[in-house]
């Protein structure tokens, strides 16, 4: 069932331009050209395009243009949406190339243009890993140097990559969707069927997250581009266009406006400032974390654990310090400032019948004077001890029973 409704989720996903709008030609130097008549297509002499064919893990060769910018410090991976083909696109990559000051390679999917195979979720996987490795053996591109961008449906093999990439320089989701499913029933859980769950994988990408949607696209609500700019790591200033639909938010001066200023940003950042951001949040993290029980102590409960007293309570054991207390441990000079919980479901209890705190039960007499004999308090040995003094081995009258640790 669950395959079924993949299989049926995929044919609403993927509408390749049919016929193509361009074809192959091989010139007699053995170089590739593109052939067309209803798409702008680059003169068969100019040097700054490469046309590749690129292999895929699952066998099928795919089409790929290579724009050369000689300015560029960046390159741009472009994924583009579901109803277009690289020669519908040339136009557009020729002006984000030139305004973007970056190099460019945008690519079909199997089944799309001039590309063998059929469309499918995992092709389009194997795709953009194909791609990305010719941009590193055959141009030299790191992942330090590279800013993936997805269109539409293009945000999906954009972010499956982006999460394999922990040190990419920056990503762009362009009118992306939160998962398939989500675009053609509005559903609020993922299922195991769904395809593209950009909503878990978001969370993973560790580099900038810029997000562009148009507040009145009427195929990818603005939601879901909302949605993904929340749950991105490093979420960078969003752009919503007013008025903006799904396929026309080129047209819109913010939108080169925006990504300018996305990319200049970009460029600046040097892998010294990324290193220095990385140190800072994991020292932050650190920081929050309890030198004694390993975890995060903010607004939540420790327990209080007595080597000899391995039959305490498990209900009196669970002790909510004070808020009061930031490093959640239960040293004396963090007792005073902590406030014990009740524990009225205690009462009457097998293992709390009689207690020396009572604020817990209400008995005062402690039945195990015998589990601290050197205890200045005997009466505060209840099977879940409170007393400070009987853990560390310090008590009143001077005498130790040896240390221990809670």
């Amino acid at each position: 069932m669950g395959c079924m409704v993949s299989q049926l989720a995929a044919k609403f996903a993927f509408f390749p331009p049919s016929p193509p709008t361009y074809h192959l030609k091989k010139r007699d130097d053995g170089k590739l050209t593109v052939v067309s008549t209803a798409a702008p297509i680059p003169h068969a002499d100019d040097t700054s395009l490469d046309v590749l064919l690129v292999d895929t893990k699952h066998g099928n060769k795919i089409v790929a243009f290579y724009l050369r910018n000689p300015y560029a410090r960046l390159t741009l991976l472009y994924s583009h949406g579901n109803a277009a083909d690289l020669g519908q696109l040339y136009d557009l990559f020729v002006q984000l190339k030139v305004n973007l000051r970056v190099n460019l390679m945008g690519y079909d999917y199997s089944g799309y243009g001039a590309s063998t195979g059929k469309p499918s979720e995992s092709s389009t996987y194997a795709d953009i890993e194909a791609i990305y490795e010719c941009l590193e053996t055959e141009y030299g591109v790191s992942q330090e140097d590279l800013i993936l961008y997805g269109q539409s449906v293009g945000s999906g093999p954009t972010l499956h990559l982006a999460s394999k990439l922990p040190r990419l320089r920056g990503v762009v989701l362009h009118s992306g969707i939160l998962s398939g499913l989500r675009v053609l029933c509005h559903v609020k859980f993922t299922f195991c069927f769904d395809i593209y769950k950009n909503i878990n994988k978001v969370k993973k990408v560790k580099c900038p997250v810029l997000v562009i949607h148009g507040t009145e696209d009427e195929v990818v609500n603005w939601l879901h581009g909302n949605g993904l700019w929340k749950m991105a790591k490093e979420s960078y200033e969003p752009l919503w266009i007013k008025g903006g639909g799904h396929c026309n938010l080129e047209l819109y001066p913010d939108y080169i406006r925006h990504l300018c200023k996305f990319i200049q940003e970009m460029e600046n950042m040097t892998t010294e400032k990324r290193l220095k951001k990385i140190r800072q949040s994991a020292k932050e993290s650190k920081s929050n974390t309890c030198s004694t029980c390993g975890t995060c102590c903010r607004m939540k409960c420790c327990r209080v654990k007595c080597p000899d007293c391995s039959n305490c309570c498990s209900d009196c054991m669970n002790v909510s310090w004070s808020i009061n207390c930031p490093e959640c441990c239960w040293r004396p000079s963090c007792m005073k400032g902590c406030c014990f919980l009740k524990f009225p479901s205690c009462l009457g209890s097998s293992c709390c019948t009689k207690c020396s705190w009572p604020s817990c039960c209400g008995v005062t007499k402690c039945s195990l004077p015998s589990c601290y004999p050197k205890c200045a308090r005997p009466s505060c040995c209840c099977k879940s001890c409170f007393c400070w003094q009987c853990c560390v081995g310090k008590h009143s009258d001077g005498s130790t029973n040896g240390k221990q640790n809670g």
